[in-house]
């Protein structure tokens, strides 16, 4: 069943035509390695794995039947691949809403979840806090044993939160992308809303069908200076200025795939001819807005 109409665009196609994967009693033993690759995939957000990283011992246990998929899953979540993509470079809230999403596949709800994930963390360590996600009844009523965790936040369901909806295209930016990667960085994506209890905007990824690339904020939130091209800013006859908040921008020297966001002040007159400027090298308007 589709997710939405907007699938393609909202970057959910892959997710919503990938079946279930699941070990069962007859698994082939290329059943198994898909199984294992897919438990990859899930628990290190789609990010690259060499072959020296590979959990050999691990697998072993699962191609032999002397372990489940959950206690595959575990046991690449408490490992120190897991430690040195995740938790060693990121900021604790920020590993909170990976785990979430690596493991039960959904966002965080609220607050309170974070909170009791980081005072887990901070009295009982790593390990314990990787447990009460995988030895949840959460986890058991929608994975079990043998059933790879998948992005479930996207679907409407007992027990789901409207708000899960929203708050998962924060964490999930395509089947494409790197859960290492992005334009945020190592921050947190939910902090803010979680705080005050919001909802998110649901924002198309980058790579998606119809828009090509999502505008998101710098870090630092700082307002350009100078006008698209490099001149000033105020360099028009007119009083008024615009904030144009431009996405997939090609940098000059760049491959067509390094796109950035980009904001820019220009005076009104000058907006017609900004706008041409920047159809011109690729880049998509997200907003104009007076300042």
């Amino acid at each position: 069943m589709a997710i939405t109409t907007q699938a393609s665009r909202l970057g959910t196609r892959a997710f919503q035509e990938t079946p279930r994967v699941e070990l069962r009693p007859q698994a082939s033993r290329s059943d198994i390695a898909w199984v294992i690759d897919s438990v990859y995939r899930q628990v290190l957000g789609n990010d690259y794995i060499m072959k020296s990283e590979r959990l050999t011992s691990a697998e072993s246990l699962l191609y032999n039947r002397e372990c489940t998929v959950r206690d595959f899953v575990r046991r690449v979540a408490k490992s120190e691949l897991y430690k040195k993509k995740f938790f060693y470079p990121s900021f604790q809230t920020r590993c909170i809403e990976l785990n979430y999403k690596h493991l039960l596949g959904r966002a965080p709800y609220d607050e309170s979840e974070v909170i009791y994930h980081l005072d887990l963390y901070e009295n009982e360590g790593y390990d314990a806090d990787i447990d009460s996600y995988i030895d949840s009844p959460e986890y058991e009523a929608n994975f079990g044993d043998n059933i790879v965790p998948y992005y479930r936040g996207f679907e409407t369901q007992p027990g789901q939160k409207t708000v899960g909806f929203s708050r998962i295209f924060r964490l999930y930016r395509g089947y494409a992308s790197s859960d290492r990667t992005g334009l945020e960085g190592k921050g947190t994506r939910l902090a803010e809303e979680l705080a005050r209890n919001s909802a998110s905007a649901v924002v198309a990824p980058s790579g998606s069908s119809s828009s090509g690339f999502a505008y998101l904020p710098s870090e630092r939130n700082v307002t350009p200076e100078t006008s698209f091209g490099g001149g000033p800013s105020v360099g028009g006859s007119s009083d008024r200025l615009y904030r144009i908040e431009v996405t997939g921008v090609v940098a000059p020297g760049y491959p067509k795939v390094r796109l950035s966001n980009s904001a820019y002040i220009v005076p009104f007159d000058k907006l017609s001819t900004k706008l041409q400027q920047i159809n011109r090298i690729g880049g998509k308007v997200a907003s104009i807005t007076p300042v």
